[in-house]
C-alpha cells in the first residue's frame, strides 16, 4: 500500500510535466503561425478570467433567429453562408467585450508576461457551417476571441467548465438557469432601448446585491414576511456573513484582476471599476452587506444604498458595461434608460413581480 502512495505524486508530477509540455508546444506552434499578426495570442485557461458570450448577446441576430424559427434550420445555415461577407450588426455584449480587452491591454503593459488576463469564449450552439460569418464578424469589430464552441444545435452549458468558465451571458433564459444550477456565475442579456455613450478607458461592472452577489436569505424574509421582520432580521445578524450568491465569484475575478493594478500603484488609474447598487437601505440593512464583503476579502468601488428607490437614473449616470439584477423590473427600468442590463434568474425573487407573487399558471 505504501508504494502506491509514493507513486501516486510522482505520476501526477508526470502528468502535470505533459500538460505544460503540451501548452508550450501549443503556444510555440500558434506564435510560429501568428509571428506576423498583431493579435495577442489567448492566455492560459488555468490562469485567465474566461468570460463565454452566446453568439446572439455578441451580435444582434434578431433577424436570423425569425428565419431559423420560421423557416428551419436548413434555410438559416444556407441563409448565414450566403451572407457571410456581411458583418453582424453590434450585440449587447459587445460593449462589454471590448471593455475586456482594454483591461487586458493595460495588463500586458504592466505585466507583458502574465497569463492572468480575460479569455473570451465564443459558446454558440451554432453549426459549424455558420462559422465564417461569425469569425467574419468578429475580426471586423476588431475582437480577440480565438477560442470557439460550436455545438451544431444541442446545448453548450456541458462544455462550460471544460472551458473553466468564470462568466456565462446567453439571450437563452433556460441555459442560463442551467448554468447557474451547475454552479457557474450566468446571466441572461437584454439589449436597451437607446444606445448612450460607455467610457472607453474603463470596464465598468455594476452589481445588485441579494440573489446576485449574495444568496437570497434575506430576500426570502422581504418577501415572506415584510420590511420589518427583515429590518431585525439584518440587525440581529449583522456580523454574520450572508451566504454567498452566483455572481461572488465573477466579483472575486474581477478583484483578481484590480490587485494586479494596485501592485503597481495604478489603484486611481485602475481600468476595472466595480459598483454595488442594491435597493437596500444602508442604515436598516447595510452593515451586514458591507461585513459580508469584507469577510470575504472582497472590496468594491463603490456602494450604493437606494432604499427602494428606482435604479435606472442611478444607473444611467454609472453607465456601466453590464448591470445585473435578479429583479426583472430592474433590468426593465435599467434598459428603458440605456443601460446594458443582465438578468440573473436565481432565487425566490423569481416568484414575484414588485414584491406581488407571481400567479401560476393553470394548466389546461
Amino acid at each position: 500500500m505504501s508504494e502506491i502512495k509514493t507513486k501516486e505524486p510522482a505520476k501526477l508530477d508526470r502528468e502535470k510535466s505533459a500538460e505544460e509540455m503540451d501548452w508550450a508546444a501549443a503556444k510555440a506552434a500558434y506564435d510560429s503561425i501568428n509571428k506576423t499578426s498583431k493579435k495577442p495570442r489567448p492566455p492560459k485557461p488555468q490562469h485567465a478570467v474566461t468570460i463565454a458570450v452566446s453568439s446572439r448577446t455578441l451580435f444582434n441576430m434578431d433577424k436570423e433567429r425569425k428565419l431559423y424559427e420560421e423557416e428551419g434550420v436548413e434555410k438559416y445555415v444556407q441563409y448565414q453562408e450566403q451572407h457571410e461577407d456581411e458583418p453582424l450588426m453590434p450585440g449587447a455584449s459587445l460593449p462589454f467585450v471590448k471593455a475586456l480587452m482594454t483591461v487586458n491591454a493595460r495588463l500586458r503593459e504592466l505585466y507583458p508576461d502574465s497569463e492572468e488576463l480575460f479569455d473570451i469564449v465564443l459558446m454558440t450552439n451554432n453549426h459549424a457551417q455558420v462559422g465564417v460569418r461569425l469569425i467574419n464578424s468578429i475580426n471586423h469589430y476588431g475582437l480577440t476571441i480565438e477560442r470557439f464552441c460550436m455545438t451544431g444545435g444541442k446545448s453548450p452549458i456541458g462544455y462550460l467548465k471544460a472551458y473553466l468558465t468564470n462568466l456565462y451571458l446567453s439571450k437563452d433564459s433556460e441555459k442560463v438557469k442551467e448554468a447557474i444550477e451547475e454552479g457557474i456565475a450566468a446571466a441572461t442579456m437584454f439589449t436597451p432601448d437607446k444606445e448612450i455613450q460607455l467610457c472607453d478607458h474603463q470596464l465598468r461592472v455594476a452589481f445588485d446585491g441579494d440573489a446576485v452577489l449574495f444568496s437570497d436569505e434575506s430576500e426570502i424574509i422581504v418577501k415572506e414576511h415584510g420590511l420589518d421582520s427583515f429590518f431585525e432580521h439584518e440587525k440581529a445578524f449583522e456580523n454574520k456573513p450572508l451566504a454567498q450568491g452566483p455572481l461572488k465569484c465573477f466579483l472575486e475575478a474581477l478583484g483578481k484582476l484590480q490587485r494586479k493594478f494596485y501592485a503597481k500603484n495604478e489603484r486611481m488609474n485602475c481600468p476595472i471599476r466595480t459598483y454595488l447598487v442594491t435597493a437596500r437601505s444602508a442604515a436598516s440593512s447595510g452593515a451586514r452587506v458591507l461585513k459580508t464583503l469584507r469577510s470575504w476579502g472582497l472590496e468594491i468601488d463603490e456602494a450604493l444604498f437606494l432604499a427602494g428607490a428606482p435604479k435606472g437614473p442611478l444607473l444611467h449616470k454609472i453607465r456601466p458595461h453590464i448591470f445585473f439584477d435578479d429583479q426583472m423590473f430592474h433590468v426593465e427600468g435599467a434598459q428603458e434608460l440605456g443601460t446594458i442590463a443582465a438578468h440573473v434568474p436565481y432565487g425566490v425573487g423569481q416568484k414575484y413581480h414588485k414584491s406581488k407573487l407571481i400567479e401560476p399558471t393553470p394548466k389546461k
